[in-house]
Parts: structure tokens; sequence; C-alpha cells
């Protein structure tokens, strides 16, 4: 799984390793988003690097509160997924709470990578927490991710946001052990819901408060 702090591009060892693990039976990644004005053109921010790794075959899926069996359909045949970032709630509704979360995780626990930004980020964990910066009740909500990793927190646009208190009131909130805080034009990288490579400011939040900067390198426990 490899989650970012902000707005694309993949970084470039993020994106080499997203690529290769994408490239099963000549690949096919699968993009969800929301459809807006100009969405199109904003696509190639995502591709970009993937295209320098050789993956060339995209699925556009735009999310609705009710998926289509053809979007299913297609998205079942991909071998990556990414999940855009925008409005995290409107992300968490469209999939968390929709057919297509299973999917996914059905995907996921077969080997196929996934990939968040900013709120798709938010959304792939088990605990979703929303910040009070990111949403029109300007508090802190918690809700149900998809569980693709389980006993940690996401928090994105770290710096940008000054979220280290609201990444340590998650903490204590959802009781779990581990909080990761990324910047923009950062990334993590778990393979088998254990950190593997970080590339950019990414930050490290235990159950006792310390905060811990781990810029680009390979993590190994």
């Amino acid at each position: 799984m490899f989650l970012f702090g902000g707005s694309p591009p993949f970084g470039k060892n993020l994106g080499r390793q997203f690529a290769n693990l994408s490239l099963n039976d000549n690949g096919k990644v699968a993009i969800l988003f929301i459809e807006k004005d100009g969405w199109e053109e904003y696509m190639q921010e995502y591709k970009s690097v993937l295209e320098g790794n050789g993956l060339v075959n995209f699925a556009y899926l735009p999310l609705s509160s009710k998926p289509s069996k053809s979007t299913i359909m297609e998205l079942i045949s991909c071998t990556g997924i990414i999940i855009c970032g925008g409005e995290t709630e409107l992300y968490h509704n469209y999939i968390v709470e929709t057919s297509i979360a299973g999917h996914i995780r059905e995907m996921y626990e077969q080997g196929v990578p996934v990939s968040g930004f900013s709120a798709g980020a938010l959304i792939c964990p088990n605990n979703c927490v929303i910040p009070p910066i990111d949403n029109m009740e300007n508090k802190h909500l918690f809700l149900n991710g998809l569980g693709l990793i389980k006993n940690c927190c996401i928090s994105v646009h770290f710096t940008k946001w000054n979220e280290e208190k609201n990444l340590k009131t998650a903490l204590a909130r959802t009781h779990v052990t581990i909080g990761y805080g990324i910047d923009d034009d950062a990334g993590i990288y778990f393979e088998n819901e254990t950190l593997s490579l970080t590339e950019g400011n990414t930050f490290i939040a235990n159950r006792k408060g310390a905060i811990i900067c781990s810029k680009t390198k390979s993590i190994g426990f």
C-alpha cells in the first residue's frame, strides 16, 4: 500500500515501486476519482511517473454513491489501484460506504497494490480520521476506513496543516499504537502492513507523544 500526503505525482522511488508491482499481465491501473471539470487533464499528474516506468494502460473510474456493474467489472480487471485526492468525506461515502470497498479489500489481499493520495490515503486504514481543517463541521471525524492497514492512524498535509496535535489526538482516541504524518510531496509504502519505504518528509508518532521525522529511506524492523 502506498500513501501520499498531498497531490500527485508519485515520487520517483515510490512510483517505480508501484509500477513494478502493477505490471502483472501487462498492467492496467484503475484511477478512482470524483468527477469534476478538468478531470481529464488532471489525470496526467497521476500517470506521469508511472508511464516513465512502463505503465501505459489506465482505467478512469468516476465514483458515485451507487457504483455500476460496469465500473465494478473494470475495477476487478485491474492490476493496480489509485484513489485520488479531494473532499475526504465524499471519497469515504463513495468508496468505504459502497460495494467498491469489498472489491478493493479483496484485490488488495490478493496482492494488487493500492495507492491513495491525500483523501485517498485517509480512507485506507481501519480508522479513517478526518481532521477539523478537512470537513465542514470543523471538528475531528472518526469513521470506519477501508481496513487495508489496522494498527495506525494517518495524517496528510502534515506540515502544511500543522497536524501534530491532531495526530496525537487521533492516536489517543483510536487507541492504535502508531501514527504517520505525511507531508505534501511525500509518501510511504507498506508491505504486508509493515512500513518498508518512505520518500520525502514523513513523521512517526507513538502513543507516548514523541514525533520522529524520517526523510527518504528504507526502514527495517
